[in-house]
């Protein structure tokens, strides 16, 4: 059975001056703790130091045979695909694979992009309202001046 309570008043309120030292002093308390554990162990845990790049000529980059993104753009574009565009390519290659669906050619891949995002109506919309833009007023300078 629990202590009954014997008291009826509250407790203090703290202020927010005691509440600032409190979690002042919590932090400070951290950090020297974090800091005598970085001291006292041998810590592998330590970000490395990035590697320095060196400089090279064209030659030298060429005769390291990187992958060449003319070779592979299908591949290299789709696996920067987020959200719909991903599930989108998802739904492409389940039922050919993926191995096939990288095989197709890059104006392939435009022209299902363009399909799906780029309806004919809509780029319609836009070239439209590019043929019809005007400036306000004669005045080149200020046109300049505001772009």
């Amino acid at each position: 059975m629990p202590p009954k309570r014997t008291s009826t008043s509250e407790a203090p309120a703290m202020t927010q001056a005691a509440i600032r030292k409190l979690v002042a002093n919590s932090v400070v308390t951290a950090l020297e703790a974090q800091a005598a554990t970085m001291a006292n162990t041998n810590n592998t845990t330590r970000p490395r130091e990035a590697p320095i790049a060196r400089k090279c000529s064209y030659k030298e980059f060429m005769s390291c045979q990187s992958i060449n993104f003319k070779d592979c753009k299908v591949k290299f574009t789709t696996g920067t695909l987020t959200e719909e565009a991903l599930s989108w390519w998802n739904s492409f290659t389940q039922p050919i694979g993926i191995e096939e669906a990288y095989k197709i050619t890059w104006v392939e891949f435009k022209k299902l992009l363009i399909k799906k995002y780029y309806p004919r109506t809509e780029v319609q919309k836009m070239e439209d309202k590019f043929y019809h833009l005007t400036v306000k007023g004669n005045d080149l300078k200020a046109y300049v001046r505001r772009f």
